[in-house]
């Protein structure tokens, strides 16, 4: 009899639809990462015979739902136009419907800058237990304060605030946190939605760089049936191995992932190999947003109709993109061009940890060259800043990493 595992890849390669997977935890939905604001582009002109016009008539079916107002406060740029440097703020976020006192977090931040010459893009994610000073919000009761960054979602979404005010109190702190930094847009990626997105596109190729073992999924030894493996702390860390059971493990080298499984890897951060937590999963995240821009700009899926469609069908499920009043049309042929290679990772802290306990809760610090890296971004100065720190850019291309050190005060 095939496991479920077998079951799923057979299902996914001919194209239908899994049930949902019972009895898996719905903390942490990760992710991702809402780069398809770039394969839009490309996507659409294969789609509309390369025209302008058509791309456009196409625009108005598939966007629909897709973009939004308003999110960003007093961090959105005031430009009226995209011509220049363009900075992004990506936020995958902890949506969990079945137990709402819990409010929302963002489970992960990430600032994508497009130099002026619009060449390329810098992805920098912010450790979500960064140490931070978050703007007051009287709408929604929070009287400002020091905090971890990404309380300040739940902060603004609390109190009826919903996701427009979790991104707008968001970006007013990384704002802060970075100088001053405005952003010409910004998205919120639902990890449910997003399976569907890498399904349409027959899953990504990735290298995977330490071994990972799976909190979530894992088979029953005697029974063969599909379950979680470890038993789930009140703060949604692993415990112990339930008895009888398997878990999934992503051992070190390059594979297809199947959607399934790309999405169980980079929700990871309790049991990886060398113990780097967060950082090793906002690497694995940047990792799998550099695989599924290639996988989804490559000629198996925009020479093919039937499975643009089904991406460009998926987008609604998977990202609300909120566009600060500039047309999507000009959002789209601006950044259709970027390719995955002229995609450069980077890491806060050169991915050690800095540790600090304040009154029994544990933050991360961010360093001085992390600061100064914000501060660049602000200033359209990254790649410059980059040069003279190479050691600040995170290998995702699946180079077995080393564990890293830790500062602990």
């Amino acid at each position: 009899m095939a496991s479920p595992a077998r079951t799923a890849r057979r299902s996914e390669e001919r194209g239908t639809k899994q049930p949902p997977r019972k009895g898996r935890p719905k903390r942490r939905k990760s992710p991702l990462w809402a780069r398809l604001v770039i394969v839009f582009g490309s996507l659409l002109m294969v789609g509309s015979g390369g025209t302008l016009m058509g791309a456009k008539v196409l625009l108005q079916h598939y966007t629909e739902g897709v973009t939004h107002e308003g999110g960003l406060g007093t961090a959105a740029s005031t430009a009226k136009t995209i011509d220049g440097a363009i900075n992004l703020l990506l936020v995958g976020i902890d949506e969990r419907k079945d137990s709402p006192g819990n409010g929302v977090r963002a489970d992960s931040i990430i600032i994508a800058h497009i130099p002026e010459s619009h060449d390329g893009v810098f992805l920098t994610s912010i450790p979500r237990d960064s140490r931070v000073k978050i703007p007051a919000n009287r709408k929604t009761g929070w009287n400002g304060g020091v905090d971890k960054i990404n309380s300040a979602f739940q902060y603004g979404f609390q109190e009826g605030g919903g996701r427009d005010g979790g991104l707008q109190l968001l970006a007013e702190t990384v704002s802060d946190l970075a100088g001053g930094l405005k952003f010409n847009g910004a998205a919120i990626v639902n990890f449910d939605g997003f399976q569907g997105l890498v399904n349409a596109v027959g899953g990504v190729d990735m290298c995977v760089d330490e071994k990972v073992t799976s909190i979530h999924i894992g088979w029953n030894t005697k029974t063969g049936k599909e379950g979680v493996p470890y038993n789930i702390n009140p703060d949604g860390t692993a415990g112990s191995l339930k008895p009888n059971m398997r878990a999934q493990v992503y051992e070190v080298g390059c594979r297809h992932f199947a959607a399934w499984e790309a999405l169980d890897y980079v929700r990871q951060r309790d049991l990886l190999a060398n113990g780097d937590s967060d950082y090793g999963r906002q690497r694995h995240q940047q990792q799998f947003i550099k695989a599924m821009l290639k996988k989804a700009t490559s000629t198996g899926v925009i020479t093919n109709p039937i499975k643009i469609n089904a991406v460009l069908s998926s987008l609604k499920q998977a990202v609300s993109f909120y566009n600060n009043n500039i047309d999507i049309a000009d959002w789209i042929f601006t950044l259709k061009d970027i390719k995955p290679d002229q995609m450069v990772t980077l890491k806060m802290n050169k991915g050690e940890f800095h540790s600090e306990t304040i009154n029994g809760q544990s933050f991360e610090l961010l360093d001085d060259d992390s600061k100064a890296l914000l501060q660049a971004i602000a200033n359209d100065d990254v790649a410059a800043f980059v040069r003279l720190h190479p050691d600040m850019i995170n290998d995702s291309n699946g180079t077995p990493s080393a564990p890293p050190s830790r500062s602990t005060r």
